[in-house]
């Protein structure tokens, strides 16, 4: 059971954890109690995790845009991170090279800063071609490797896993963001990973 390392005295501030990422993060289209974070949250508080789930999700944002906010993102605090970024670059069809630096350079940050991330990646569809996908899919298993991170090779995976006659529902009519029901299976796939990554902040 993970709540031992994570129950906190009375006395104690919350767990900060800081959820770097896009509209996916956001909760594009969604009421703001239906959205990735606020669900993670109340998962999370659920398996009696004290902490407190920042949304630092802005919907658009690119890898460089999630770096070029990153320094005041974290400047209210934080003890561990989850970085989900990707999506609108895939979207843009932007170089893999540029993608894999961002992520590489908000890593690093987190190093510096001694925090324990979540990497959340996206798998690039196979339009752009097979040596696009090669090199953008690699993105996420090497860089977590060099960097110690803790890896989700597919944020969506909880609803791209399902078999078409199981996703009615989970998806908004634009076909690229989860509803709210979507969410929720999302964050019951990836609340354990969470989990994980609070109770390795928890230690540290």
């Amino acid at each position: 059971m993970l709540l031992l390392p994570l129950a906190a005295p009375a006395a104690a501030d919350p767990l900060t954890l800081v959820a770097l990422g896009d509209s996916l993060t956001q909760g594009y289209g969604l009421p703001q109690e239906q959205g990735f974070v606020p669900q993670l949250q109340a998962w999370l508080r659920e398996k009696g995790a004290d902490v407190t789930v920042v949304n630092a999700g802005v919907s658009g944002d690119t890898s460089a845009g999630g770096l070029a906010r990153l320094g005041w993102t974290l400047a209210g605090g934080a003890d561990a991170m989850i970085v989900a970024l990707g999506g609108n670059d895939l979207l843009r069809g932007l170089d893999p090279a540029e993608t894999r630096a961002n992520i590489d350079a908000i890593l690093r940050q987190a190093e510096a800063r001694g925090l324990p991330v979540l990497l959340m990646g996206l798998p690039a569809p196979g339009n752009y071609g097979p040596e696009y996908k090669a090199a953008f899919d690699a993105i996420w298993p090497e860089l977590a490797a060099e960097h110690g991170a803790q890896l989700v090779p597919n944020m969506l995976a909880g609803l791209s896993d399902l078999p078409p006659d199981q996703r009615a529902g989970l998806v908004q009519p634009d076909g690229l963001h989860p509803s709210a029901a979507g969410v929720k299976v999302m964050v019951e796939r990836l609340g354990p990973e969470v989990l994980a990554l609070l109770e390795r902040a928890a230690a540290e």
